[in-house]
């Protein structure tokens, strides 16, 4: 079966500027991005899934998902950038938790829209 293309070639000027007007500036669209790709990675989202129940330090992460520190460090690095997570420090340990609200939200509509 092939893929559906048009059979000509015309253009609809004002469907092109509805859709012109819903594009984001570029550095949304990167911070968008960047956001995405940051959940794009099983033990990434694992990691944000376990911080639902509240905050956790990197050894209990580290134990909870069988994995080295440094390997639980590097992932929440990526999640940092993507400001999806927030931290404190306490002592020698490192704790963490979701961001805000909205990270819990998409994670609730990732994990509904891929149930359906």
């Amino acid at each position: 079966m092939s893929e559906p293309v048009c059979g000509i070639f015309a253009t609809h000027p004002e469907r092109i500027e509805e859709a012109k007007a819903q594009i984001s500036p570029d550095a949304e669209v990167q911070a968008a991005s960047t956001l995405l790709k940051a959940l794009a990675d099983p033990t990434r989202m694992r990691l944000l899934l376990a911080m639902r129940a509240g905050e956790l330090c990197v050894c209990d992460l580290a134990t909870l998902l069988q994995m080295s520190e440094s390997a639980v460090s590097h992932q929440l690095r990526v999640l940092r950038n993507a400001n999806l997570v927030a931290w404190r420090r306490e002592g020698r340990q490192v704790y963490y938790r979701l961001a805000d609200e909205h990270v819990e939200a998409i994670l609730n509509m990732a994990l509904e829209h891929g149930r359906e």
